[in-house]
């Protein structure tokens, strides 16, 4: 198992597009399939792009934890969210995913007060619930791009 040491974390770049796509698509057929059906994981990434993901990185707000040079694992936020925490299968369960957890709530408390949200898949509920959040109810992806609706959990902190 890896150790949170061996990461490094920095602030997302121009041309990190493709490897945040590529650790968001393996870590959802990774870690999501016991969970979801393999339709849903086959849709998952509906209309996503390497583009998208440059998009969001333009914002200034996502952060990537490389190792070995590599980009396994990152978090994005916007006021008062985490909007996205995915990590390779390599890397979970090394502590980097509460590293980038706490990162992300950080950046989500910048300019908002008042609960932070998330909307997690149903195979990371008790990783958010282990770090304090709370489930409000169950729902459905609201930040999709295509594909099927994906069944997710609102919760809060």
């Amino acid at each position: 198992m890896n150790t949170e040491q061996s990461f490094s974390l920095r602030p997302a770049h121009r041309a990190d597009g493709l490897a945040v796509f590529e650790v968001t698509r393996f870590s959802v057929r990774a870690l999501a399939k016991n969970h979801y059906s393999p339709e849903q994981i086959d849709g998952w990434m509906g209309n996503r792009t390497a583009e998208y993901y440059e998009d969001l990185i333009a914002k200034g707000r996502m952060v990537v934890a490389e190792q070995a040079g590599r980009i396994v694992g990152f978090v994005d936020s916007e006021p008062g969210e985490v909007t996205r925490l995915f990590l390779l299968e390599e890397a979970a369960g090394s502590g980097l995913g509460k590293r980038l957890l706490e990162i992300g709530i950080d950046h989500a408390r910048l300019g908002h007060e008042g609960p932070i949200k998330v909307e997690s898949t149903i195979n990371a509920e008790g990783f958010y619930q282990r770090h304090g959040f709370r489930t409000l109810k169950r729902g459905f992806f609201s930040h999709g791009v295509g594909g099927d609706p994906i069944e997710i959990v609102h919760m809060e902190l």
